[in-house]
């Protein structure tokens, strides 16, 4: 999606991870409430923090940001269990923050205006880096609010309990074929979808919904969570190893129901909306239970450009590739964003959620996480043969 005005879309990106941490009551934003997931206030500062190291530092040459900011905001540098104790005081950050912000933005509109010939601000580029990267870590600070609300017990009463339901294995028939993949445009995404190429792929099935609530309901009544057969190695001594018996955002009430958690709180699940909190562990153990598997990435994207999944920002689908670089993958701007991550160890997902922002909703945008993670709002679609 490109947006006309990239400086106002920063400007709303500024405001509203600035409002998220300002509203935080002050002794939370320094804390970590899951070991995947920095402090509320990191997120701030590090957003902060490189808006005015690309714009003051790389682009205008203004100024040199200092060692102590770069330590704690550039994550290599930056232990992240240690990030919380070395954030500013609640009212510090904040007005630090909101200063910052409106001085970068008037910096940006000068360089708009002298039409300035900097590299990073050809078409705008760095102007709709950082609303994505804003849009990344805005989504980033929901999840830290959802686990605040899973470190609270809640007193939640489900009125309608969830039940059990079959699987649909409903799928739309893509025929083989020559399919593109990625984006040709790099000043409007990731170095990681580019560059755009033709890949051919045979004929596939692709599930026109993601696996549900209830759906999965089935898999854990049907013993899924007991039953080794449906696991690889790794991931059955992991589901073991931990005591995985349910997605990461379901709780129970007193009755024994199972409700879900988000950034708001605790809610009902609703039967037919997708399943969210599920490691590439889980979502595989589901796929092999459905005698079913996770579709390639070119295969998601294939079908989403293809107009077959208008549902595909419910919910982050995990597909059964290695997060991997794309023939002829150049790192820019920074070799940091993605190089490191092709490593075997990361894999694929595609799609959105309810918190994923408009400027990152797009085919070809790829979201990567180890196998075991599922702090986010992870679920699956099936895929076959």
């Amino acid at each position: 999606m490109m947006f006309a005005d990239p400086l106002s879309t920063l400007r709303q990106h500024q405001r509203g991870l600035l409002e998220t941490v300002r509203c935080c009551p002050a002794d939370d934003i320094s804390r970590q409430f899951h070991p995947d997931l920095s402090p509320l206030g990191w997120h701030l500062g590090h957003c902060v923090f490189t808006e005015s190291y690309w714009l003051r530092e790389v682009v205008i040459g203004l100024e040199k940001i200092s060692d102590e900011q770069k330590g704690l905001y550039i994550p290599e540098l930056s232990v992240k269990a240690l990030r919380g104790a070395a954030l500013p005081p609640h009212e510090q950050l904040c007005a630090w923050a909101a200063q910052t912000q409106e001085q970068n933005l008037a910096y940006f509109a000068e360089l708009l205006a002298a039409r300035s010939t900097a590299p990073l601000m050809q078409d705008s580029y760095l102007l709709f880096f950082l609303c994505q990267h804003y849009a990344q870590h805005i989504e980033t600070a929901k999840y830290v609010l959802t686990q605040r609300h899973l470190k609270t017990e809640a007193a939640f009463k489900v009125s309608v309990p969830l039940t059990a339901a079959a699987l649909r294995q409903d799928y739309h028939a893509l025929p083989s074929g020559t399919y593109r993949i990625g984006a040709g445009d790099r000043l409007r995404h990731y170095d990681n979808e580019c560059p755009g190429f033709c890949v051919e792929l045979p004929a596939y099935q692709i599930g026109k919904t993601a696996i549900s609530n209830a759906e999965f309901l089935g898999f854990m009544t049907a013993g899924g969570y007991r039953t080794a057969k449906y696991w690889s190695e790794a991931a059955w001594q992991w589901c073991r190893d931990n005591n995985i018996t349910r997605p990461q955002h379901w709780r129970r009430d007193q009755a024994g129901h199972y409700y879900g958690t988000d950034a708001q709180g605790p809610f009902a699940l609703e039967a037919d909306k997708p399943v969210s909190g599920l490691s590439l562990h889980e979502a595989n153990a589901v796929a092999t239970w459905a005698r079913a598997r996770l579709p390639h990435e070119y295969e998601w994207e294939s079908a989403k450009k293809t107009g077959l999944l208008e549902d595909s920002a419910q919910v982050w689908e995990w597909c059964h590739n290695p997060f991997h670089p794309y023939p002829g993958f150049a790192a820019f701007p920074y070799e940091g964003y993605s190089l490191p991550w092709f490593d075997q160890l990361h894999f694929s997902l595609r799609g959105g959620s309810p918190c994923t922002l408009p400027i990152i909703q797009r085919a070809s945008f790829r979201n990567f996480y180890q196998p075991d993670k599922r702090h986010f709002p992870a679920g699956l679609r099936l895929a076959s043969p």
